[in-house]
């Protein structure tokens, strides 16, 4: 069993400080929902955004929805072998349960989303299916307690996806950025043990999700 964190992700609700622009305020009015209780998407609240703190990794949820798609939906996810979770942009952490699917489209991904922030987890047949919850990066991993960390950027040791599954071992935890650009701050790397480069260019999270995974699945299942 590994555990994957999709880390500081650009998902979170429309900040307090936002929530009176008039972009924002339009958007949610087309949507019937209190602009506090909205996801935070560059797509609409482009001009709203305009000098946020760490503006260039926050309002992308459509991100972090292609790299949840990818690690839920592989032999490694349904043989309940890799436990998933999203910790944002904010310092939230969005635990799954077993086998959870999220909607393949993205308009009832973002529905779910803004119904787990205001409800706080969200159940089916007794079953606990998502559950967000305060909490640090540093905080997760000392929750997980993970035999590595092995996290994926461009400042990292260059390799190969096949030379790092395999010397990814069990119990290990496997980080990948939840933001369109930037770097892992400072907090989040501090954690980190293995820090790994699979090139110059700056590949989008969700390709990194599936060819690190796919590469760990031949290593156990072939």
């Amino acid at each position: 069993m590994i555990s994957l964190i999709i880390s500081e992700s650009a998902l979170e609700l429309v900040p307090f400080e936002l929530e009176n622009h008039p972009s924002v305020v339009s958007h949610a009015k087309k949507l019937g929902k209190y602009p506090s209780d909205i996801l935070l998407d560059n797509s609409w609240h482009f001009a709203a955004m305009k000098g946020l703190k760490d503006e260039i990794k926050r309002g992308r949820p459509d991100l972090v929805h292609f790299s949840i798609l990818e690690a839920t939906t592989i032999p490694l996810y349904l043989q309940n072998k890799l436990n998933l979770f999203v910790h944002t942009i904010d310092d939230k952490v969005i635990h799954f349960g077993k086998n959870v699917h999220l909607p393949k489209s993205y308009h009832r991904f973002e529905g779910v989303i803004e119904k787990l922030y205001q409800e706080k987890k969200i159940m089916s047949k007794n079953e606990l299916l998502l559950d967000i919850k305060e909490q640090t990066f540093s905080e997760l991993i000392d929750e997980i307690n993970p035999s590595s960390v092995i996290g994926f950027s461009t400042e990292g040791e260059i390799s190969s996806y096949q030379k790092i599954a395999s010397k990814i071992p069990d119990n290990s935890c496997v980080v990948i950025g939840g933001f369109q650009k930037g770097h892992f701050s400072n907090s989040v790397q501090n954690e980190i043990t293995n820090l790994y480069s699979v090139g110059n260019e700056s590949l989008e999270g969700h390709v990194i999700v599936s060819r690190i995974l796919y590469e760990y699945e031949k290593t156990i299942f072939m």
